[in-house]
């Protein structure tokens, strides 16, 4: 039996970082900008870092380093870099037998470029990552106190069928999804929702799915809290975030640190923030309150974002057991609305 199992992306990533690298503002973008570089020219690398990422393993690793007994379920190709990347989970203490493999694409694979403010661009292969399979998953075998889903490729019967074993088997349920899940839209999504006792999304995926405003956060938690069964996060990038149990809503803001480079913010804190609930509900009514629960819980998932964001990678800076961090981020003020 297992605490927890990650299902979900699985990459080799390779970041590159080079002074030439420069920012434009160009309203063509979807962000408004662009990172550029010479065309035609050769450009030098001051450094380069090669890692496995994608969400499904970059929870399973933080869910691993703090102490929960953990198996994660991923598509990888029969290449170096899918062997890679299950070496890498399994020196983690990650249970990675239950991971897929085929021989007619290659493993996802990301190139990302840094720029000197921390800021990146990711161009991402999908490869096998788009290839997985329900008939594969060998349900009977999944036997967990918690699923984690993040992104499936998009594959709603994986999706589904998850969701369903999970229900008939007493399997509590938190995701992060992806944004191929999201787009299913919410007429397909909705039957699955109440079933999660924790979801994740941030600002712009909820404002999506629900048809809400963007700027109307009150409507979008009432939504959630009616759509879903148990607690509603969303992260508002520089703005922090807002947690809804259902009756209150908490606010944190984000912590004054130092940033290398950001890729698996999103993963580290939504892992976070799951693995510390998940330890708070154990000493429940003993030790602590679902309030204090949920405010440690979105301590710990800063904690553990902030700390990813100063090294490269997604993996390097995930907290291990008892580590918070170098700074006093436990501190990061909870406010109950």
């Amino acid at each position: 039996m297992y605490d927890i199992i990650s299902i979900g992306s699985a990459t080799r990533d390779v970041f590159f970082s080079t002074n030439d690298l420069r920012r434009f503002k160009m309203d063509e973008f979807p962000t408004g900008e662009a990172i550029c570089l010479g065309y035609g020219s050769k450009i030098e690398m001051k450094k380069i870092v090669l890692t496995s990422g994608g969400g499904g393993t970059n929870a399973a690793v933080t869910f691993a380093r703090q102490g929960l007994k953990t198996a994660n379920v991923g598509v990888i190709g029969q290449d170096f870099n899918g062997t890679e990347i299950l070496r890498e989970l399994e020196s983690e203490g990650v249970d990675t037998r239950y991971f897929q493999k085929h021989d007619d694409d290659f493993t996802a694979y990301s190139v990302i470029l840094v720029h000197a403010d921390g800021e990146r661009t990711i161009m991402s292969y999908k490869g096998e990552g788009q290839h997985f399979d329900p008939k594969r998953i060998p349900f009977s075998e999944l036997e967990s106190k918690w699923f984690f889903l993040d992104s499936l490729g998009g594959n709603f019967d994986v999706l589904e069928g998850l969701v369903s074993h999970a229900v008939k088997n007493n399997i509590k349920l938190a995701t992060n999804p992806g944004g191929k899940e999201l787009a299913h839209g919410l007429e397909k999504l909705r039957p699955l929702l109440k079933y999660f006792s924790i979801i994740i999304m941030n600002q712009e995926e909820a404002a999506g799915l629900t048809g809400i405003d963007y700027k109307k956060e009150e409507e979008i938690f009432k939504f959630m809290d009616e759509a879903i069964g148990g607690i509603f996060v969303m992260t508002k990038g520089p703005d922090g975030v807002a947690v809804s149990d259902g009756k209150n809503i908490y606010t944190a803001g984000v912590p004054d640190s130092p940033v290398v480079e950001r890729t698996g913010a999103g993963d580290s804190f939504s892992s976070g923030f799951v693995v510390e609930y998940l330890k708070g509900q154990k000493a429940k009514g003993k030790e602590q309150k679902e309030e204090d629960i949920i405010k440690k819980a979105i301590q710990f998932a800063t904690a553990n974002a902030s700390s990813v964001v100063t090294q490269y990678g997604a993996k390097a800076g995930i907290l291990k057991n008892g580590d918070w961090g170098p700074w006093p981020l436990i501190e990061v003020k909870v406010r109950k609305a």
